[in-house]
């Protein structure tokens, strides 16, 4: 292999192994701070809706499914499944990367307040 595929190769691998490491790196603590933004509109109880669905168990969880909560028709036909890419991506804009979502928050910009607050989701279970 020459130098430059070489270094194409290596350059890719690294940062393939940074991205994942940074969503990784998610500290549910701080997470639990980050979700206070979300609170006004989501429960953690287990059953619980507000103006949106609870949080609880949402990591694994086929987007639109939960029982007891009417979702848009965007959110029911999306075939999303909550896994932490798909709720990082959606956390950024939500109403970009889904059109038509009910959800009116602006999103979260910073990727750190993303990875923490998805960290703590991942522990309501």
């Amino acid at each position: 292999m020459n130098k430059t595929k070489f270094f194409a190769v290596a350059l890719a691998s690294a940062l393939a192994l940074t991205s994942g490491a940074a969503m990784a790196a998610g500290d549910a603590t701080k997470g639990k701070k980050v979700f206070k933004k979300c609170k006004a509109c989501h429960s953690i109880k287990e059953g619980k809706k507000k103006v949106g669905p609870s949080m609880f168990g949402v990591v694994g969880r086929k987007a639109g499914t939960v029982g007891g909560y009417k979702f848009s028709s965007a959110m029911k036909g999306s075939g999303l499944t909550w896994d932490t890419a798909t709720l990082d991506k959606f956390l950024i804009k939500p109403k970009k990367f889904l059109k038509g979502t009910k959800m009116s928050f602006g999103g979260l910009k910073k990727e750190k307040q993303r990875a923490d607050v998805i960290a703590y989701m991942k522990t309501l279970k």
